[in-house]
């Protein structure tokens, strides 16, 4: 086995990613330790010595994932590779004796991201997320439809009400989010209820519709992405194996022709 061989498989083996995990997780235990104030004189200089270690780390990590490669631009073609990058180039930036320290200790947190890419589990979850983008997109501008109508009428009706909740446009808004994640919503209602007997019909309607309806359709788009992403590592699956399949019929056919070769030459 080459030396390039070997590297890949360390790029590529389970414990690399696991250890990688390891290091994250334990570097975001340590960066909320940092926050406490009884830690911060006792422990300055095992933090200090464990933020460099971390630091030293992920340069290492990248580097063998950039000499892995075949040719070097080829771990830009990949957008988590340039994810990694982007975070390990700014950290490594000496900002911390300037007067950007606390945008350099901000960056710092950033790193527990790199979780995303040390994980192939994760990364295929958040590749279905973004895929899932566009349909998303269209629900949330089917939901601020839907909000647009419900705080028109709102104003239009519980404009007088003593709460002030539906005064404007936009307070109306405002209170159909409240509405919608059910923090007392039911208050909201009873007091349009006592001017307006007819309201729960508004209340109820709105939260049929957006809370109900357009949950289970983010649900729905989510769960059909995901089917999409294991029918495609299926057929990845499938794929490979009928390549493995037709390299052993190669073979066989290759043994056949040999044994007959033989017989041939044995009468």
């Amino acid at each position: 086995m080459t030396a390039m061989e070997k590297i890949q498989e360390v790029r590529d083996s389970k414990w690399f990613s696991n250890l990688t995990t390891l290091i994250i997780l334990a570097y975001a235990s340590i960066l909320g330790f940092k926050t406490l104030d009884e830690v911060k004189g006792e422990y300055d200089l095992f933090l200090t010595f464990a933020d460099h270690f971390v630091t030293v780390y992920f340069v290492f990590e990248l580097a063998i994932k950039m000499v892995a490669e075949k040719r070097f631009l080829n771990f830009f073609k990949s957008g988590w590779n340039i994810f990694d990058f982007v975070i390990v180039f700014i950290t490594l930036l000496p900002l911390e004796s300037s007067s950007f320290a606390a945008i350099a200790r901000l960056m710092r947190v950033f790193r527990i991201l790199r979780l995303f890419t040390a994980r192939p589990e994760l990364k295929s979850i958040i590749d279905m997320l973004i895929k899932a983008v566009p349909s998303i997109i269209d629900i949330v501008i089917l939901m601020f439809i839907i909000f647009y109508i419900y705080a028109i009428i709102g104003s239009f009706f519980f404009v007088d009400l003593p709460s002030g909740l539906w005064k404007d446009f936009l307070i109306s808004m405002l209170t159909l989010f409240r509405v919608l994640t059910f923090e007392d919503w039911t208050d909201v209602m009873y007091e349009a209820m006592e001017v307006y007997p007819w309201a729960w019909v508004y209340f109820v309607s709105f939260v049929i519709i957006a809370a109900f309806v357009f949950f289970n359709l983010f649900v729905a788009v989510i769960i059909g992405e995901m089917q999409k992403l294991q029918e495609s590592e299926m057929k990845e699956e499938i794929h490979a194996d009928s390549l493995k399949l037709d390299v052993l019929l190669e073979e066989i056919k290759a043994l056949r022709s040999e044994v007959k070769e033989l017989k041939e030459k044995d009468k």
